[in-house]
Order: C-alpha cells, then sequence, then structure tokens
C-alpha cells in the first residue's frame, strides 16, 4: 500500500513546493494554489449542474488548465525549468475565441445579472467570484517574488470573463435573464 496521504510535514506551517522547498503557508504563493485549488473545486460543482449540457466539456477543461496553473504556482522561480507543461498565450487566446463566440449571441448580454436566475448559472458565478480572488492572489505572488510566466495573469482575468458568460449563456438558452 501506498504511503499516507498524511505526511505531517506540514504540521510546522509550512507547505512543500513543487520540486523542493518549503514555505509558510501564509505565504503569497501558497495562497495563490489554494485559490486555484479551491476554483478548480467550485468548477467540479458547476461541471456537476452542467450535466450533459455543451458547457460540461468547456468546464473540465478549464479544471484540466488549472492544474498547470496550480503547479506553475506550485513551483519557485528558480526550479520552473523543471516543468512539463504551462499556461501559454495560445490558452489565453482561446479563451479569447470563447468571449467572442459568446458575447456573438443576439440579446444575451442585456445590463448586469443578478446571480440565482439558475442553480448552474449560481454556481458559475461562485466560480466566477472565486476566480476573481485567485487573480488577486496571482498579482501578490507578482509582487512578491516574481513569476516567469506572464500568460498566467491574463488567463486567468480571461477565465474570469467566461464564467460570467457560461452563466448568461446557460440561463439564455433556457430564455431566462437575471438582468437587473
Amino acid at each position: 500500500m501506498a504511503g499516507s496521504i498524511s505526511t505531517r510535514t506540514g504540521d510546522t506551517g509550512t507547505g512543500q513546493l513543487m520540486f523542493g522547498g518549503r514555505v509558510s503557508k501564509a505565504s503569497a504563493r501558497l495562497e495563490a494554489v489554494g485559490t486555484i485549488d479551491e476554483l478548480g473545486s467550485a468548477l467540479g460543482m458547476c461541471r456537476v449542474e452542467a450535466a450533459d449540457d455543451p458547457l460540461a466539456p468547456r468546464i473540465e477543461q478549464i479544471q484540466r488548465d488549472l492544474f498547470i496553473v496550480g503547479a506553475e504556482l506550485g513551483t519557485s522561480p528558480s526550479q520552473r525549468r523543471n516543468l512539463t507543461r504551462e499556461i501559454t498565450q495560445q490558452h489565453v487566446e482561446d479563451l479569447d475565441a470563447q468571449v467572442a463566440e459568446l458575447e456573438a449571441i443576439p440579446g444575451m448580454l442585456e445590463g448586469w445579472a443578478l446571480p440565482g436566475a439558475t442553480r448552474l448559472g449560481a454556481t458559475l458565478d461562485v466560480a466566477r467570484t472565486v476566480c476573481r480572488r485567485a487573480e488577486r492572489r496571482l498579482v501578490a505572488v507578482y509582487e512578491l517574488d516574481g513569476v516567469v510566466n506572464t500568460a498566467l495573469i491574463p488567463y486567468i482575468n480571461r477565465l474570469s470573463d467566461v464564467l460570467w458568460l457560461y452563466a448568461r449563456w446557460y440561463e439564455h438558452r433556457l430564455g431566462l435573464s437575471g438582468a437587473l
């Protein structure tokens, strides 16, 4: 049997980075990693709510991409060379394409939306707000100790736009609107 997930190495208030090194659990880096993890979990709830909806595979792809984001943030700048995947400008452009696709739907963008018109829309809005927090945490990491990958902030910024649009798209297809 494999070792326990309870290693007790974090009992001193530090967390392990990928490829070595430990930092305070209160560090900006681990705050960002934790918020990305929270976002992935929130999107898991969204994916369950989406079930057979066309949004489900889109949400799953984002969850997979967030594992890459988490790995990048969980790696010290000196160890980045060990990463096998990273968020690229192509990831940002893919989200830009989704924004353009969804914004082109007639009648979908009419005013501000009040979250809660549907359960899926509400869970997407919760995920969006977690994404905005993740962006703030990511900026803190950049300001404190720098992150080499300049595609991360635009990716997370664009992702929050996409999540808002996903909620509106779903509600629009149901003929519902949370417009104020």
